[in-house]
Order: C-alpha cells, then sequence, then structure tokens
C-alpha cells in the first residue's frame, strides 16, 4: 500500500467519520482494513437513526435481528477498534439496535467485550435472561468482577488497613510502622562505638564510629487494631445506577473480607434488599440486584438506621441520584438523626468513571445543609474517602 500524505490521512479520517454520504465531498474510497471498519461503523451509525424506526429505501446496514449477524459485527469491532472504542460502539449498538434483547443468545454474549455498562445490561435483562444463556452471563459478569478485584482490592486493603494513626504509639511495631526519629533519640544512651579497622585511634581524640542499639522501639500504632468499624453500603439500584452496583457489589466484598471491618450491603429501589450474606461472592451480590424501577430512600435510611449499633462506629454510604419516590422530609429525617447519633454519612452521586451524574440537586443540597457533602466518586478515588470517612477526617471531595 502506498505511504498515506498527511493530506490523505485527513481524508480518511473524515470519510471514515462522516459515512458514504461524504464520498463525493472527500473523493476517498475505502478499501481492505478501511472498507471493513466503514461497513462496521455504517451498521451502526449509518443513516443518523435508529435502524428500527427508519422507512423502506433509507440508508443504513443496521445489525440484523439475528445473533448471528450481531455475532459477526461483534468480532468485527474488535478486530479493528482498540477496546476502548470497542464498548463504547456496544453501548451505543445495545440503546440505537436494540442489542440488549440479542444478549440473551449465549453465542452473541462470548462475542461481546466484557465492561461494567454490559454487566449492567445483563442484570437490567434479569428474569428475562433464559436458562441456557444464565451461566454464560455469570461467566462475563464474573471476569468483569475479577477484573474490579485486581485493580482495586489492594489498593483498598492497603489504605484501609495499612494507613497509620501518627497520633498513636506502640512499642511493638512492625517493621514497617518503626517511627525511626523517635527509636534513635529513645535509644542514644546505648550508642556503642565500633573499632577502627586497623586498630588506630580514632582521630583528634573523638570517639570514632559507632552505632546505636534499638533496645526500645516506639512505632505508629494501626487504626484498625483497635476499634471495630461497622460499613452499611446503602446502594440505589435504580437503572441508572447500573455502574454503580457494580462497583458497590466488588467494594462491599473487599470490606467484607477485612476483620476490622464490619460491613453490611444494601440495595433497594421502593423495596429493600439485604446481601449482606451473599458479599463473599460479588456475582452472587450482582444477580441479587434488580436493576430498574422506583425509588424508596427513607424505606431504605429506615432498614438501614435500625440495624445500627454502635452509631458512633459506624460509616453509612449512601450510593445514589437522590431522586426520591419516597418522603423526601422523611429521608432527611432519617440522616440528620443518624447523625446527631455519631454515624458519619456519607452520600455518593455515582460510584463509577463516567463523571458528573444526573441528580437531585435540591436533595443534595439539603444533605450538605446537615453537613453530608454529596459528590461523585471514582473508583480510585474510593477508598481515600472511605478512610477519611472512617477517621472523622473531611472527604477528599473532587473539585467540580
Amino acid at each position: 500500500m502506498p505511504e498515506r500524505t498527511s493530506g490523505d490521512e485527513r481524508l480518511r479520517r473524515w470519510r471514515l467519520v462522516l459515512g458514504s454520504d461524504s464520498a463525493e465531498s472527500t473523493g476517498h474510497i475505502p478499501e481492505g482494513r478501511d472498507a471493513v471498519m466503514d461497513r462496521t461503523l455504517t451498521a451502526l451509525y449509518g443513516g443518523g437513526k435508529n435502524p428500527g424506526t427508519r422507512t423502506p429505501g433509507e440508508r443504513g446496514a443496521g445489525l440484523g435481528a439475528s445473533a448471528p449477524a450481531a455475532a459477526r459485527w461483534l468480532g468485527d469491532i474488535r478486530t479493528y477498534f482498540p477496546a476502548p472504542v470497542v464498548q463504547v460502539m456496544q453501548r451505543d449498538a445495545i440503546e440505537r439496535l436494540g442489542l440488549a434483547a440479542l444478549l440473551l443468545e449465549p453465542e452473541l454474549l462470548d462475542a461481546v467485550e466484557a465492561d461494567v455498562h454490559l454487566v449492567g445490561t445483563l442484570l437490567s435483562l434479569g428474569g428475562a435472561m433464559p436458562e441456557t444463556t444464565r451461566e454464560t452471563a455469570r461467566a462475563v459478569v464474573r471476569k468483569v468482577v475479577a477484573d474490579l478485584e485486581r485493580r482495586l482490592a489492594g489498593h483498598t486493603r492497603a489504605t484501609l488497613t495499612g494507613a497509620l494513626d501518627r497520633s498513636a504509639r506502640t512499642s511493638r511495631p512492625r517493621h514497617r510502622d518503626i517511627d525511626w526519629n523517635r527509636t534513635v533519640r529513645a535509644n542514644l544512651k546505648h550508642w556503642v562505638p565500633l573499632p577502627a579497622a586497623d586498630g588506630a585511634a580514632p582521630p583528634n581524640g573523638g570517639a570514632g564510629a559507632g552505632t546505636v542499639v534499638p533496645e526500645r522501639l516506639i512505632g505508629y500504632g494501626r487504626v484498625g487494631r483497635t476499634v471495630r468499624k461497622e460499613v452499611v453500603l446503602c446502594v440505589d439500584q435504580s437503572g441508572s445506577m447500573a455502574a454503580s452496583v457494580v462497583h458497590a457489589a466488588v467494594f462491599g466484598a473487599v470490606l467484607a473480607s477485612m476483620r476490622s471491618l464490619d460491613t453490611r450491603l444494601i440495595v433497594f429501589d421502593t423495596a429493600v434488599v439485604d446481601l449482606t450474606d451473599r458479599l463473599d461472592d460479588p456475582v452472587d451480590v450482582l444477580f441479587g440486584t434488580r436493576l430498574g424501577g422506583g425509588t424508596d430512600i427513607n424505606r431504605a435510611l429506615t432498614y438501614c438506621q435500625a440495624r445500627i449499633t454502635r452509631p458512633a462506629d459506624t460509616v453509612v454510604v449512601l450510593i445514589s441520584d437522590l431522586y426520591e419516590g419516597g418522603i423526601r422530609d422523611r429521608m432527611l429525617q432519617r440522616v440528620a438523626a443518624m447523625r446527631d447519633a455519631g454515624v458519619e454519612f456519607v452520600a455518593l452521586l455515582a460510584l463509577s468513571d463516567e463523571g458528573a451524574p444526573a441528580y437531585d440537586r435540591d436533595h443534595a443540597a439539603a444533605l450538605a445543609a446537615l453537613g453530608v457533602p454529596a459528590f461523585a466518586c471514582t473508583p480510585d478515588l474510593f477508598p481515600e474517602v472511605m478512610a477519611a470517612a472512617l477517621r472523622k477526617r473531611p472527604l477528599p471531595v473532587p473539585e467540580r
């Protein structure tokens, strides 16, 4: 293939972006690999409308109402586009082409690039999923959960159990917890001179080289070793919170594995479900959710409040877009009552990588007035948020 000039490359890119309608204006005809990429893009974006709404004769390829056609298309986009682009195109296909229904086919699930959004779609299909697809769906979900755990678990445990309380001291520290400055000062009286290699006296009558024998070690105390804290994750499972539900399930399982924490996971829509007994397997947690439906935050907080036994040692994390379908004033009263009792309360508008979510600004402002900042949180920031909440320190709220 002849080497492209910068002008040719620009025309090529514009042709792929604008589609076949731009062929005359760009003068570029895709060939080989570009032709396949063009077909996959046209199948999804051709005609600028949802293929289901086209009238006869309108342009646009579509994927066809069959799993084999969709599987071929998914294979093509994985071949010719990088993984982040593949995930975006899959999301668009689910929304524009009704691909969700085809995800009930096992052979199609084998072809998709698994990510958090796909897991959310599978969970929203819920009871509509046939038994033949369920095991394949669980395998897809398990793959995503395993990837998230590899990325998030180590940092979370290190942040929460490895963080040091600099105000506390211990005389039996681990090596990595030793306060060397205080240890050296406390053991200066145990300084021992070392003999010179040739046996000569130190110059100028000095004491020469020596060492401090640390007979007494002083180290930092660990907050996780002293008080056992309670954490309640209260997660909105309405459809818009799908990514947050996935991340919350993973974090819930990680927190539950830490002996210094008693962790409870509550999910809710208009009903409340306690999934604490499933926290040893986040995949079971996710298949215990029912994405979609209404929202009753007050009912969920009522349930959480009734199970708090040590308010001063409890952190409640409400993960919700705050669109309350229940009794607004009662919801705020619940939060105020828990705060007054000593509970550290955190409101996360989203727990995902997507950025600023849609949320009820009036309810967020009302929570802020109670001393509860409401903000979106990325999974990477969540361990720092939890560490600050457990120590009752200011939360690392991201800048707007």
